[in-house]
């Protein structure tokens, strides 16, 4: 597991944020169209104390749109609960699963060639923190 902790740095980067939504195309970047500014760092660490960033690595998640070389912002200060997406440790090994409590506790991968994980006891089961966003790279994506 590649763990990256964010910096406490007071340095922000204000992006322009869109008014129109995108179906297909980009908004002219006219300066009419720009609603406010956008600081990523705000948006998606908002427990900068509790937040770490982790890569994914394997394709159990593929279908929860977690793919393999994601990067995946997990806060530790959130309580995981019955549908979350988790970092867990399991027997030593540090996984990303969805936690599911009812009917039985158990780690639900989202690719159907993974079993789920089953806990007779919630003391078996180790939760690192909850997935709160996926950053994506979709440069290496090409149209066939």
């Amino acid at each position: 597991m590649q763990l990256i902790i964010p910096s406490e740095s007071d340095v922000t980067s204000q992006l322009p944020l869109f008014i129109e939504r995108v179906p297909c195309g980009f908004p002219s970047p006219a300066q009419d169209y720009v609603e406010d500014s956008l600081d990523l760092n705000k948006l998606v660490v908002r427990h900068p104390g509790a937040t770490y960033f982790v890569r994914v690595s394997g394709d159990s998640m593929v279908d929860a749109g977690i793919s393999h070389g994601d990067l995946l912002v997990v806060d530790r200060s959130l309580s995981a609960v019955h549908g979350d997406i988790v970092i867990a440790a399991v027997a030593g090994e540090f996984t990303v699963k969805e936690l599911q409590t009812s009917p039985r506790l158990q780690l639900m991968p989202r690719n159907r060639n993974y079993s789920p994980i089953v806990f007779g006891t919630e003391e078996e089961l180790a939760i690192f923190g909850v997935v709160t966003f996926t950053l994506k790279d979709h440069r290496h994506v090409r149209a066939c």
